[in-house]
């Protein structure tokens, strides 16, 4: 997917199965996507916090270490409000239990890897707009 400052969008994979990643990645990579792809939520971040340009997160709920997908989500909402968020697990209880961030989307596992770039586009075209936290202040 191009955006219109005509670069590629870059997706930030959050995954911990090493081939579920490699899968995802060349995936997105057809697409039409850049792709940062990491293991960790502690990964993700410092990739958030380093600048590296991210257009939409792409994370697995279950990850290893003390932070989830969807913590790492809200932090990453702290660091870029506007980032759109795509949720994915294989577990259903996963599903039940998630408390997603506004305007995120879930795909259980296992995907659809014709589809899923679609879906991407569509979050990205959808995202909602958030004044800055900083707006309107006086």
């Amino acid at each position: 997917m191009i955006r219109s400052d005509d670069r590629r969008a870059r997706v930030l994979l959050v995954e911990d199965e090493p081939m579920i990643s490699d899968i995802t990645m060349e995936a997105l990579v057809e697409h039409g996507f850049d792709v940062e792809a990491v293991a960790s939520a502690g990964e993700a971040l410092k990739c958030l916090n380093a600048g590296t340009p991210i257009d939409i997160l792409f994370t697995d709920i279950n990850l290893p270490g003390d932070m989830d997908g969807a913590a790492l989500a809200r932090c990453a909402r702290q660091i870029l409000p506007n980032l759109p968020v795509m949720y994915t697990s294989g577990a259903r209880s996963a599903i039940e239990q998630l408390n997603p961030v506004e305007g995120s989307m879930f795909l259980a596992k296992p995907y659809d890897l014709f589809g899923i770039g679609r879906l991407l586009e569509y979050l990205m075209l959808a995202k909602p707009t958030r004044p800055s936290l900083k707006a309107g202040r006086a």
